[in-house]
């Protein structure tokens, strides 16, 4: 896993998933993309709704999957069908720093958010991801608006 090179997430890379009850939620609501890589899945993004956006709960492309544009296909995706459902924004989590995050999000049209704009939701979240041993200052909520 590419957090292994990573400096102070190198734990990340044995950390768990989502569980096969979670990833049947999301497909039963609809929620739930899968790319493929040849005859193997590739990738998944899983989402929800939350205070009225769509959140992409967490998006995984397999490390051999990886720079074939598989994660931008999921994204694109899943905003085309959160914006046919109604939603006027997407939201998510994710490392400020690392460049397969954030950086990458922000190539797709989304922006960090700053501390005043994180709705109640969005702050209980981080302060959740920080509590769980996430470095300070590391994570970031960031906002794409639809439409």
């Amino acid at each position: 896993m590419l957090f292994e090179s990573q400096p102070g997430l190198t734990h990340l890379a044995d950390g768990s998933v989502i569980a096969a009850e979670e990833h049947a939620q999301f497909l039963s609501e609809g929620c739930l993309w899968v790319a493929e890589s040849g005859s193997t899945i590739g990738g998944f993004l899983a989402a929800t709704e939350l205070a009225g956006n769509f959140h992409i709960r967490e998006i995984s492309v397999a490390l051999g999957a990886q720079g074939q544009g598989l994660g931008r296909a999921l994204i694109e995706t899943a905003l085309c069908a959160a914006q046919e459902r109604g939603f006027a924004a997407a939201t998510l989590t994710t490392f400020r720093n690392v460049p397969w995050n954030a950086p990458f999000y922000a190539r797709l049209g989304f922006r960090a958010l700053e501390q005043a704009e994180l709705t109640p939701v969005l702050a209980t979240i981080l302060a959740e991801e920080l509590a769980h041993g996430m470095p300070e200052g590391s994570r970031c909520a960031m906002f794409c608006p639809l439409g």
